[in-house]
C-alpha cells in the first residue's frame, strides 16, 4: 500500500457528518504512505473540526474558502488539477445531492465538479432511513454512472442510537479502496486464486493440529492482485485477519476441505497462488465429545492429507505458484519442490529466523522459477512484498504465457 500511494497527490474532502472525526485518523493513516496531501473542509465539517487539527495531523495544507484566491491560485481549479485522486470521506447526503446535480456552493463541491477523468472516491455516512431514502439511493446510483467509485457503509449501531447501514467504515477498507483505485490495472481480466491461512485437524470436538500460520501473506497478495485488476478468489483457512475487501472469500477449516475448494475454483483461474499451510497428516479417528484425561499415555494415530499441489489438475496455460517454509537446506529443498510439484514458481520462507514468516508483519522471500532464475525480494512488510511479488508474477510469468 506504501509503495502504491508513495509521493502520490491525493485530495481529501470532508463534509459535516458525525464521522468527521473518523477522517483525521484516515488523513494520518495516508500521511504515513508518503503520499503528498491536500484537505478541503465544507463550512460545516469546519465548525465540527478545526482545520489546524487536519493541518497537523496531515503536516498539509487545508482549504475551505471558495473565494480565497491569492497570486493567481484558484482553489477549485488548481486542486482539481492537481489531485491524481480525490476522496470524500465522510460524504452526507446533502453533499451527495448538490454533488450529483452540479451545486457548487462550497470550495468541496466546486472543486469536485472540476475534477474529471481521475480516480475519485465517495464514501457515504449518514442515518439509515437518509441513506435509504430514495432520494439518497438515486443519487448514489448516478454518482456512480458519471465515474464516482462508492464505498458502502457498514451496518451497525449509528451515532443517533438506530441500527443499520450508514456507519463510516474501517478505514483499513477506505484504504484498501484508495489503493485499488491508483494502481495500475496490469492483470485486468485476469482470474486469479489463491489460497491462505492454516488448517485445523480435528482430534475431538474441542481439541486439534494446526500450525503457526496466520494467513497474512496469502491476504495480502489476494488484495495486491486485487488492486493491479485481477478478480480473486481467496480459499481461507481460519484466522483473524479483515476479510480483503473485493475479493471472493471462501472459509473451509480442514485440508480436505481446503483441497475440494481448490478443485472446485481450480479450472476457471488462470493464476493460483498456494500460500496455505495445509496440515500434513489428521487423526484417523476423531472423538464426537471431548476426551478426558485419564493416568498414562495415550496414542493418537495420524494419516497422510492429500498433497494438493501434486494432485490438483493443472490445465495447459494455467499459472501455479507455491510456497514453502524451510529451516535448512533451503534452495535445494525449494528447486526440489519446483520440479517435483511442476510448478511455475516457487517462494520460499526461511522459518529458521524469528523476526520473519509466521505470525509476523515482515517477510524475506526468494522466488525460484522454473526457468532457473531467481529473484530475492529483501525483508520488508507483507503488503509491501505482496505488491513486489505479483508485479514479478506479471512480469516473468503472465506476460509470456
Amino acid at each position: 500500500m506504501k509503495a502504491l500511494l508513495q509521493e502520490k497527490k491525493v485530495l481529501l474532502g470532508v463534509s459535516g457528518g458525525i464521522a468527521i472525526y473518523k477522517a483525521v485518523d484516515l488523513l494520518s493513516k495516508l500521511r504515513k504512505t508518503g503520499a503528498q496531501l491536500k484537505v478541503i473542509l465544507t463550512p460545516e465539517a469546519e465548525k465540527m473540526v478545526s482545520g489546524s487539527v487536519f493541518s497537523a495531523v496531515g503536516n498539509c495544507p487545508v482549504y475551505s474558502d471558495l473565494f480565497d484566491v491569492k497570486e493567481g491560485f484558484i482553489p477549485h481549479t488548481d486542486l482539481s488539477r492537481w489531485a491524481e485522486l480525490f476522496i470524500i470521506a465522510p460524504a452526507t447526503a446533502n453533499t451527495m445531492a448538490k454533488l450529483n446535480v452540479g451545486i457548487a456552493d462550497n470550495l468541496l463541491l466546486a472543486t469536485a465538479l472540476a475534477y474529471t477523468d481521475k480516480p475519485k472516491l465517495l464514501v457515504p455516512t449518514m442515518n439509515t432511513r437518509m441513506y435509504e431514502n430514495i432520494s439518497t439511493v438515486e443519487n448514489i446510483k448516478e454518482l456512480k454512472s458519471k465515474g464516482w467509485h462508492v464505498l458502502e457503509p457498514e451496518a451497525g449501531q449509528l451515532a443517533c442510537g438506530e441500527v443499520g447501514k450508514g456507519r463510516y467504515p474501517d478505514n483499513s477498507l477506505i484504504m484498501e479502496e484508495i489503493s485499488y483505485l491508483i494502481a495500475e490495472k496490469s492483470l485486468q481480466g485476469i482470474k486469479a486464486l489463491v489460497t491462505a491461512g492454516p488448517t485445523r485437524e480435528k482430534i475431538d470436538n474441542v481439541r486439534f493440529i494446526t500450525n503457526r500460520s496466520s494467513g497474512k501473506m496469502g491476504y495480502a497478495i489476494a488484495r495486491a492482485l486485487r488492486y493491479f485488476g485481477a478478480e480473486v478468489t481467496l480459499i481461507t483457512g481460519p484466522t483473524t485477519l479483515l476479510a480483503p475487501a473485493g475479493v471472493e472469500i471462501v472459509r473451509v477449516e480442514s485440508a480436505a476441505e481446503m483441497a475440494n475448494a481448490v478443485d472446485e475454483y481450480l479450472p476457471g483461474s488462470k493464476l493460483v497462488v498456494m500460500t496455505a499451510a495445509v496440515a500434513d497428516y489428521r487423526p484417523i479417528d476423531v472423538f464426537p465429545n471431548k476426551l478426558k484425561k485419564h493416568p498414562g499415555e495415550m496414542t493418537i494415530t495420524l494419516e497422510r492429507t492429500r498433497d494438493i499441489l501434486m494432485t490438483m489438475k493443472k490445465k495447459p496455460g494455467q499459472i501455479v505458484i507455491g510456497f514453502c517454509a524451510e529451516d535448512r537446506d533451503i534452495e535445494a529443498r525449494a528447486r526440489e519442490k519446483l520440479s517435483r510439484k511442476s510448478l511455475d514458481a516457487i517462494v520460499c520462507n526461511d522459518i529458521s529466523r524469528n523476526d520473519i514468516a509466521f505470525e509476523s508483519d515482515e517477510n524475506e522471500v526468494t522466488v525460484y522459477f522454473k526457468d532457473g532464475s531467481v529473484e530475492h525480494l529483501r525483508k520488508a512488510a507483507k503488503d509491501v512484498l505482496a505488491l513486489e511479488l505479483v508485479t514479478i508474477i506479471a512480469r516473468q510469468l503472465l506476460s509470456n504465457s
